[in-house]
């Protein structure tokens, strides 16, 4: 009985990895770059064949095998935390040790961004290392669907708008705040279905017009 668990679990793990590995991550990593170069674009992420365990979506699945490693530590929010099967997934097919403060990350991984804790919870990295801040991967995303926000910054010609939720009533303050740490500061990732969007922390909210 207990062999039969074992193997079921192991299984589960196995069965959700990348069909090609390094074709896969490579197209993948692209993806994220152009979101992080063109903040508020919507970029494509192919997500086939991966079956990752609940309530890890496959198009967060494709993120970590793409971004994680054994050196890169990783917050889970309580959904992801509380799941056996998704530990263990990400610690046979990425490595990454997981991490219990939010401070200690360099990904955080949202599977109820509803429930986000603070942004300021997070590494916004030091003025001699701002490249160890903490990188936010928010999931569950519906793009176009919410009252949208108007962005400014590097990537971006004149002003672009992103509608993305949901997120928590004062995300969008926090965002601002975070923006003001700059060159210090989390990145963001929004994951959609098949799609995410990204704000990197040099990208400034402006105020809603009245």
């Amino acid at each position: 009985m207990d062999t039969a668990i074992d193997a079921s679990e192991h299984t589960t793990a196995l069965a959700a990895g990348f069909q090609d590995p390094v074709h896969d991550a490579q197209e993948c990593f692209r993806a994220i770059m152009n979101a992080m170069a063109r903040p508020g674009t919507e970029q494509l992420i192919r997500e086939d064949g991966l079956v990752p365990p609940a309530p890890l979506t496959p198009t967060v699945a494709a993120i970590v095998l793409t971004l994680l490693d054994y050196d890169t530590p990783v917050w889970l929010d309580r959904p992801l935390m509380t799941s056996d099967a998704v530990k263990s997934f990400l610690r046979f097919h990425t490595g990454a040790p997981i991490v219990k403060e939010p401070v200690e990350a360099a990904f955080a991984i949202v599977t109820d961004p509803a429930h986000l804790v603070p942004l300021a919870s997070f590494n916004q990295g030091s003025a001699e290392y701002p490249d160890r801040s903490t990188t936010v991967v928010l999931s569950s995303q519906e793009f176009g669907k919410h009252a949208p926000v108007t962005l400014e910054g590097p990537g971006i010609k004149d002003r672009a708008a992103l509608s993305t939720g949901p997120l928590p009533p004062v995300f969008w303050d926090q965002v601002s705040a975070n923006s003001r740490l700059f060159p210090r500061g989390v990145d963001l990732i929004f994951s959609g279905k098949g799609r995410i969007s990204a704000l990197p922390r040099s990208t400034r909210i402006l105020p809603s017009e009245v």
